[in-house]
């Protein structure tokens, strides 16, 4: 796909090459990727993936990317800061978008974007806050383990229930990606009561998801987390609408920094939101 814009401006499809550039702007916008979100993201949808150029210079990108049939997510919308208001976001926006087709779109919007998302039909479902910190290291929590090839499949399934779509494809990448590493939490009888991964970034450690059926389990993977990274600082962002994930983290002493919202195009498939204490990705959903 190529779109021709404003100024010479040229939007297509960009590579995982390309995102690397895209990675080093989020991380000057203060947004902390993680250091192999890239491809996992691509893994997802690799043709949701667009920037822009001028001069052959990339100018703009954004992601837009399937994960069914019914649902896509958008993110990384981002001009460079010496060349915005010259219209090479819309147009890279308009062009990106067409590739969710009819989808309902989600995003989790900056403040100073959110009135611009809801003039594109995008409306806001939660807010939430990015809380960094030093969780606290504490004695091992019981039934809380690192998670194996063996656990996949009941990660996959619970996952399901907390996100509005599928996404296989794209948890076989996060779960094993460079640097990431899973924990899970089984409840009496060995089900599935949480799961939680943490991951480097720019600045320091991600955690997402942190999806538990109750705050005493996102509680135990949280402190196994902070635990195996050895007590360094690390973010999560947290839906403000599971007040017991916010009582969570400030009561871990964890601070907000920064507020999202997340807004969407349209109805989205139901999901037991109450489980997610920590999104995924800002980025991704």
């Amino acid at each position: 796909m190529i779109s021709p814009g404003p100024d010479g401006l040229v939007v297509g499809h960009a590579t995982l090459d390309d995102w690397k550039v895209v990675g080093g702007w989020a991380a000057d916008e203060g947004w902390n990727p993680g250091l192999s979100d890239s491809a996992s993201f691509f893994a997802q949808d690799p043709a949701g993936f667009f920037i822009g150029r001028v001069g052959g210079e990339p100018v703009s990108a954004i992601s837009v990317v399937n994960y069914s049939a019914d649902y896509a997510f958008l993110g990384f919308y981002l001009v460079r800061p010496d060349l915005r208001g010259k219209g090479y976001g819309l147009a890279t926006w308009e062009t990106a978008l067409a590739h969710a087709g009819g989808r309902t779109v989600g995003l989790d919007g900056v403040v100073a974007q959110q009135d611009n998302y809801r003039k594109s039909g995008f409306e806001l479902a939660y807010t939430t806050a990015r809380f960094t910190g030093v969780v606290p290291v504490r004695p091992e929590p019981s039934g809380v383990r690192a998670a194996s090839g063996a656990d996949h499949e009941a990660i996959t399934a619970y996952d399901s229930a907390c996100h509005p779509a599928d996404r296989p494809v794209f948890l076989e990448s996060w779960l094993t990606a460079p640097g990431h590493r899973t924990f899970v939490r089984r409840a009496d009888g060995g089900r599935l009561s949480g799961y939680a991964v943490i991951r480097p970034a720019r600045d320091c450690l991600r955690v997402g998801p942190l999806f538990a059926d109750t705050a005493d389990d996102a509680r135990a993977l949280l402190t196994a987390l902070a635990a195996d990274a050895g007590g360094g600082e690390l973010a999560v962002d947290v839906p403000r609408s599971n007040t017991a994930a916010v009582a969570l983290v400030e009561e871990l002493g964890l601070a907000p920094s920064f507020e999202t919202a997340r807004m969407y195009t349209g109805p989205v498939r139901a999901s037991a939101r109450e489980r997610v204490h920590g999104v995924t990705s800002l980025e991704l959903g």
